[in-house]
């Protein structure tokens, strides 16, 4: 199985019909799919690679090679190894990662000041992305059989003035390892929020998806494409019909990864669960939920804690 390509401008004229089909079934079977024809102008995604990358090289390499957990910790098992004369042991629970997270709500929020026209590019970028999440959303809803904007409304925590969903990015490079079988880029992991477009390098690959027969497939590098992720929170949604899948990230020794991930998600006081009429009552008085309902804040403090482990009991410790 490979990571379906959808084309959204398929969605015109006479594709509405085989774009809706490939897009649920993509969701409901391996919860990744490419999109091509998305209609963030290309010239931008041009900007926003170039803005990052300079971001990087400039401020966030240096103390990456010399400051970092994972690189201090590689070192460490070296050593060790070649005192010892003995095989290098794998570092565990730390990702070969450089990150931030840009948080556009927040107006104190530290934006970095190199290069001068990374801030300009970051908000453009996410007004674009952000409004392609809301078509996105709005498509799913109509795919579920949902009643316009109901996605959107759920995740915002209903449709007044003062209720908006959480949308953020997270700016990562995965730098060249020099024993990337000794450790990981990311670890595996399920998305906590809802739905997450990624911007993802064009050259260097390294994101793995693990599909439903339980197989690693790759999602490789595709010019001017976004990878498009459900969440943990639309799977609830959905009940289960939607897919959050595992994914992770392969150290590599040759290239710097870039990813540019966005996250459309649930304001924190937003209430979670499965939509009422995606659940069937045989009987009076019974439903067939198969997840809880439960407040998005605090299902976040659970997946802080449990992020690498198994999501289910994520669901469980909110409903209790």
């Amino acid at each position: 199985m490979a990571i379906p390509v959808i084309e959204l401008g398929d969605l015109k004229g006479n594709g509405r019909e085989k774009f809706m089909a490939e897009m649920g079934k993509a969701c409901e079977e391996v919860g990744f799919f490419q999109l091509k024809g998305h209609g963030v102008p290309v010239e931008l995604m041009e900007r926003v690679k170039k803005v990052c990358s300079e971001h990087y090289n400039c401020v966030r390499e240096p103390k990456f090679k010399t400051e970092s957990v994972p690189v201090k910790m590689l070192n460490k098992s070296l050593t060790e190894a070649k005192l010892s004369n003995s095989t290098p042991k794998k570092v565990e629970n730390v990702d070969w990662e450089d990150c931030i997270v840009l948080q556009y709500a927040q107006e104190d929020y530290p934006w970095p000041s190199e290069p001068t026209e990374f801030k300009e590019t970051m908000v453009e970028f996410g007004k674009e992305i952000s409004k392609l999440a809301e078509t996105l959303l709005e498509l799913l809803s109509e795919y579920l059989g949902l009643e316009k904007g109901y996605l959107k409304r759920t995740l915002a925590g209903g449709d007044g003035p003062d209720q908006k969903a959480f949308f953020g990015t997270k700016i990562s490079h995965y730098p060249p390892c020099s024993r990337p079988d000794l450790v990981e880029g990311l670890r595996a992991h399920t998305d906590a929020g809802g739905l997450i477009l990624l911007f993802q390098d064009d050259e260097v690959g390294g994101l793995q998806v693990l599909d439903n027969t339980d197989r690693w497939i790759d999602a490789p590098p595709m010019k001017d494409s976004l990878v498009i992720d459900v969440g943990d929170q639309l799977e609830a949604i959905s009940n289960g019909r939607f897919r959050s899948a595992w994914h992770r990230v392969l150290a590599t020794d040759n290239g710097n990864r870039m990813s540019v991930a966005s996250f459309y998600n649930p304001s924190f006081d937003a209430v979670i669960s499965p939509a009422p009429q995606l659940l069937l009552q045989p009987n009076e008085g019974s439903d067939l939920s198969i997840y809880p309902k439960f407040v998005f804040g605090d299902y976040m403090n659970v997946y802080a804690q449990q992020k690498f482990l198994p999501k289910e009991p994520r669901f469980q410790a909110v409903t209790a």
